[in-house]
């Protein structure tokens, strides 16, 4: 009983999160799906894992999210180009990918997002038997986790908006 304590006291930070998380579903869902004619599962993981009541927060993981992304697509997309994939090689890059992350652009909130997007990129060819075909689906596949991250941002920013959160919510946290 003590969340029903919480809401009546006014603190909705659950609820803000939870109509943020449903309005950009919405949002992805027919963007990718309807539009596009995707899947749209990875562009709706990327979007709940940078969506957050708060603006500013949000922009802080939508900035690391999408730094690490850009990482694990370009190893990901260099060890296909270079000398293709194999399920060997995929090991080897996430942890090039990882230690990267880790110690070249040092961004620490989301730097498992790094090694996350390389799989996405290496394991569309480990389906695929064309180095074409496979870099395709693997750049599609990270250009859905960009536009999951872009959508949870600005959904975030227009909902704080419409209904700000209040200065104790932000600091309850």
């Amino acid at each position: 009983m003590k969340w029903l304590d919480r809401l009546l006291k006014g603190d909705w930070v659950g609820i803000h999160l939870a109509v943020n998380v449903f309005v950009a579903t919405v949002v992805l869902w027919l963007l990718v799906r309807k539009v596009a004619d995707l899947n749209p599962i990875w562009a709706i993981s990327s979007m709940i894992a940078s969506v957050d009541p708060d603006v500013k927060l949000a922009y802080s993981n939508f900035r690391a999210r999408l730094t690490n992304a850009m990482l694990g697509c370009l190893v990901g997309l260099a060890v296909l180009v270079v000398g293709g994939s194999t399920e060997w090689k995929l090991p080897f890059a996430l942890a090039v990918t990882a230690l990267l992350s880790a110690y070249v652009v040092r961004v620490k909130v989301m730097w498992r997002q790094a090694p996350i997007t390389a799989a996405l990129v290496i394991a569309s060819s480990l389906e695929r038997h064309s180095k074409l075909t496979s870099i395709e689906i693997g750049l599609r596949r990270v250009g859905e986790v960009i536009l999951g991250c872009v959508v949870g941002l600005l959904v975030t920013w227009l909902i704080s908006k419409i209904w700000p959160l209040t200065e104790t919510a932000k600091k309850g946290k």
